[in-house]
């Protein structure tokens, strides 16, 4: 009798904050057009990616979406026109676990481009094998952290030539769980580690990154903040997650947020005139939420930018 008494308490639990996440979510306001804008959304082929795609489609930007399957993308691109009604959409081809394909996205946008407005770094993974890339990184580390780092680098002058340009990193709130060691940032000593400490330690470096990224931008024109978008049911939980997570997602899946309601901050992040002079903050629900310690120590931010810098090979 005390088990089913203490299961059901906690059934009651998880849907009491369940609702509470879904019913406080942010939600974008704002209806500003973006005609005329450039925008480029890493893993837009789904998910929250894809949401924020939509709706910056729908205001008229030029979207490049950008993702490594190919089908994935195109169809994607194909779903965005029709719902958008907006021609202006592109499928590039992006795989953040190699270097040479972040290179060769760079360079196309480089030479195709006139400007960049918004550079959305949504995609990710955690899938928990210590698999180790063509260029020696662990790939779940690579796609979420370097990848990203050495895109955004690559993609800077661009940024820079454009007035009022944005970068929005997609972190998360598990970040506080992530630890950071400067002499072994690919993690090659913790091949024990769980998936989830991987992940989490990847969001902790995007969270630095941020930090560190706005310091060295300060003055240029560029702003660039982080987001938790929530607990959504996306494929990063779906297809990568536990036995129990599924039957969890399948149970509550009306409890939490769908893939649009997490795109919300990012889409404000990308669009809001509230937030043009913003920068080196993170954002939940549309809303400034303060970075804890960790996450703020200008003089690891700083160790961790120039370690990276010799990791992705960029002087």
């Amino acid at each position: 009798m005390f088990l089913v008494v203490t299961i059901l308490l906690i059934i009651i639990l998880i849907l009491v904050l369940a609702l509470y996440c879904k019913k406080t979510a942010g939600q974008c306001e704002n209806s500003k057009h973006l005609v005329g804008k450039v925008v480029i959304v890493t893993g837009g082929s789904s998910g929250i990616g894809f949401e924020a795609a939509m709706d910056l489609a729908q205001r008229g930007a030029r979207v490049i979406v950008a993702n490594r399957n190919q089908k994935n993308g195109t169809d994607a691109r194909a779903k965005i026109i029709a719902g958008s009604g907006n021609n202006d959409v592109y499928y590039y081809s992006l795989d953040l676990t190699s270097f040479k394909s972040v290179r060769k996205f760079a360079n196309n946008v480089l030479c195709t481009e006139e400007r960049l407005d918004v550079l959305i770094n949504n995609a990710g993974m955690m899938n928990g094998e210590h698999k180790v890339t063509e260029d020696g990184l662990v790939a779940e580390i690579q796609a979420n952290y370097f990848g990203p780092f050495l895109l955004t680098n690559l993609l800077l002058p661009l940024l820079m030539k454009t007035p009022k340009s944005r970068i929005v990193n997609v972190s998360s709130v598990v970040y506080k769980l992530g630890r950071i060691d400067l002499d072994d940032l690919n993690l090659h000593s913790k091949s024990w580690i769980t998936k989830y400490f991987t992940y989490a330690t990847t969001k902790l470096y995007i969270m630095l990154m941020t930090v560190e990224l706005d310091r060295r931008l300060r003055g240029s024109g560029v702003t660039v903040n982080v987001v938790h978008p929530g607990y959504v049911a996306t494929n990063i939980l779906i297809k990568d997650g536990s036995v129990l997570k599924k039957i969890g997602l399948k149970m509550f899946g009306d409890f939490v947020k769908t893939a649009r309601m997490g795109a919300q901050t990012i889409i404000y992040l990308a669009v809001s005139p509230e937030v043009t002079d913003v920068s080196g903050c993170y954002f939940e629900d549309c809303k400034l939420v303060k970075l804890n310690r960790k996450a703020n120590d200008m003089d690891v931010a700083r160790k961790l930018w120039d370690k990276s810098l010799q990791l992705v090979h960029l002087e």
